[in-house]
C-alpha cells in the first residue's frame, strides 16, 4: 500500500508490489513484481485482430479492457502501483460519453496512404519531420484521424477524444485521459524536442487539440484505481520493452523479435537520423531513442507456418529450415506481407519469393522464410545504427527469443553477440518497473533496471551471410 503526501509524493507503507499491463496486438499480458524486480505472478489473455479488407487491421477496444481486467485479477496481490504499456499508433475514437465510436485502426493498418499524403502536402514534409522528429507515416495515428474524416464523416462528427490503445485501458481503469511522451511520439503530432503536443501542427492539419490527452513522462503518477493503486503514465510497448531489457543508455541496443521486428537504440539527444524511416521518439527514461520497425517479422514466419506447414509445430519448421544450407541455394524471401516501414517506407509493398528452382524443397522454403525475416531485421539495424558507435551489448526479447535456431541465425546475420535475459516479459516488466519508479521505490530507470539480468550469450558461429543479405537487398530494393 502507499499514501500520497500533500505534495503528491509517494510514501511506502508496506512491502511494495508493482504490476505491469501490456495491451498487445494478439494478447494482453500482466506481470506482478516484488521490491527486487522478481516476477511473482503473470497472466495472459489472447484475442485476434480483424482484417475486413486487404491491408486493413482493426480491433474492438473493449476487448483490451476485458482482457486487462481478467489479467489484473489473475495476478492478484495488492499492487502499490500499475504501469501501462501496449501497441503503439492505434486510434481509439470516443464520443462525448467516452463510448467507442468504431473499431480502432491498429499500428499495422495501411489504408491511410492517400490521407497521409494529403496531410504532408498541406504543411510540408520538412515542417512535420522538424517538429515531430519523423516523417508522417501511414501507421501513425494522425493519418487514421484524417481517414475517418474523409471516409466516415458521420462517425467523425461524433468524435470528442482520440486515445492510444493503452490509454483507453487507463481511462477505463482510472477515469483519466492521459498518455506518455514515448507513445505520443508515434501519433505524428508531437514535438519531441519540447516533449509536448504541437498545437500549431494540429491546427494546421485541422485537428482539434482538445481531442488529445494530457502528456506525462513515463514514470509520473497520473491517477488511481478504485482500489487505491497508483497508475503511472507508462510507455509505448517498445520503450517499455527497452526498460524491461535494460536498454536505457547509449550502447545497449534492444532487438524485439515479435510480430514485428524492432531495433531500438537509446541516443543522447534529439538529432535527426539520416534515414527518415528511422523513428526518433522520446524514451521512457526521459531521453530519446531511435527505432526501426520491420512490419512483418514473426508475423511472416507465422503466416508461412500456417500456410505451407500445416500439422507441424514451429519447432518442426525451424528444424526443417536448419537442414537446408545457409543462403537457401539462391532462394530469397522478402517478408513485406503488410508493406514495410524501415528501412524503406512502402505501405503498398508486397512479399516476394524469388529464385525458386526444381532444386528447392520444403526445407529451403522454411529456411528462406526465417532468413528473409532476419535479413529484413538486419537492413533495419543498419539504418538505425547509422552514425552511431557499434553497440556494446545487444539484448533480445519477444517470442522469437525462445527459438534457438532464429536467435543463432540473427547473431550470425548481424555479426554480433546477442544477450538473452532471465526474464523475457519485455514490455510488461518495463511497465512494472516504471510503476516502481513512480511510486518512489526506485529513483530512475538506471536504478530500476539493475534487476534485469542476462541469462546467456549467443555468439556468432555460423557462415557469413553477407552475400545472401546483398541478394536480399537487391531483391527488395532497400
Amino acid at each position: 500500500m502507499t499514501a500520497l503526501t500533500p505534495a503528491g509524493e509517494c510514501t511506502l507503507l508496506a512491502v511494495p508490489q508493482f504490476a505491469g499491463l501490456d495491451i498487445g496486438t494478439s494478447s494482453t499480458k500482466a506481470v506482478l513484481i516484488d521490491e527486487e524486480g522478481n516476477v511473482t505472478a503473470q497472466a495472459h489473455r489472447a484475442y485476434e485482430a480483424q482484417s475486413p479488407r486487404p491491408l486493413w487491421v482493426e480491433q474492438d477496444p473493449e476487448v483490451w479492457w476485458e482482457a486487462g481486467q481478467e489479467c489484473l485479477k489473475e495476478i492478484g496481490g495488492d499492487p502499490t502501483a500499475i504501469g501501462l504499456t501496449g501497441q503503439m499508433h492505434g486510434s481509439v475514437f470516443l464520443d462525448s460519453q467516452d463510448q467507442v465510436v468504431r473499431p480502432a485502426l491498429l499500428w499495422c493498418d495501411q489504408r491511410t496512404a492517400d490521407d497521409r499524403d494529403a496531410l504532408v502536402a498541406s504543411v510540408g514534409r520538412e515542417v512535420i519531420r522538424r517538429t515531430t522528429g519523423n516523417p508522417m507515416l501511414t501507421g501513425f495515428q494522425a493519418p487514421k484521424i484524417a481517414w475517418l474524416r474523409r471516409e466516415e464523416p458521420e462517425d467523425f462528427r461524433r468524435v470528442r477524444s482520440v486515445l492510444l490503445p493503452k490509454d483507453f485501458v487507463r481511462l477505463r481503469l482510472t477515469g483519466d485521459k492521459a498518455t506518455d511522451v514515448s507513445d505520443a511520439s508515434g501519433v505524428g503530432l508531437f514535438d519531441i524536442t519540447e516533449r509536448s503536443w504541437s498545437i500549431s501542427l494540429m491546427e494546421a492539419l485541422g485537428f482539434d487539440p482538445g481531442w488529445f490527452p494530457a502528456v506525462f513522462e513515463s514514470d509520473q503518477v497520473v491517477g488511481r484505481t478504485s482500489d487505491g493503486s497508483l497508475v503511472v503514465a507508462g510507455a509505448g510497448d517498445q520503450a517499455a520493452s527497452a526498460v524491461g531489457t535494460g536498454a536505457v543508455r547509449p550502447g545497449v541496443v534492444s532487438v524485439g523479435l515479435g510480430t514485428s521486428g524492432v531495433v531500438f537504440a537509446t541516443v543522447d539527444g534529439a538529432d535527426l537520423p539520416e534515414n527518415e524511416t528511422v523513428h526518433l521518439f522520446c524514451h521512457a527514461q526521459r531521453g530519446w531513442h531511435r527505432m526501426g520497425v520491420v512490419l512483418s517479422f514473426g508475423g511472416a514466419v507465422s503466416w508461412a507456418h500456417r500456410t505451407f506447414f500445416p500439422g507441424t509445430s514451429l519447432d518442426d519448421m525451424a528444424a526443417m529450415a536448419a537442414s537446408a544450407p545457409a543462403g537457401c541455394e539462391g532462394l530469397t524471401f522478402v517478408p513485406r506481407l503488410a508493406g514495410e516501414r524501415c528501412p524503406v517506407d512502402r505501405p503498398d509493398d508486397r512479399g516476394r519469393l524469388l529464385g525458386l528452382t526444381l532444386r528447392h524443397g520444403r526445407e529451403h522454403l522454411a529456411r528462406a522464410v526465417f532468413e528473409g525475416a532476419a535479413f529484413a531485421l538486419a537492413s533495419s539495424w543498419a539504418a538505425v545504427l547509422q552514425g552511431l558507435p557499434r553497440p556494446v551489448e545487444v539484448r533480445v526479447t519477444g517470442g522469437g527469443a525462445s527459438s534457438p535456431f532464429l536467435t543463432q541465425l540473427i547473431a550470425d546475420v548481424l555479426e554480433s553477440p546477442l544477450r538473452l535475459l532471465e526474464s523475457d516479459e519485455g514490455p510488461a516488466l518495463g511497465a512494472a518497473l516504471l510503476a516502481g519508479i513512480g511510486a518512489g521505490h526506485w529513483r530512475d530507470t538506471a536504478e530500476a533496471t539493475a534487476c534485469v539480468h542476462v541469462k546467456r550469450a549467443i555468439e556468432p558461429s555460423g557462415p557469413s551471410y553477407r552475400e545472401p543479405v546483398e541478394r536480399f537487398l537487391s531483391c527488395s530494393d532497400g
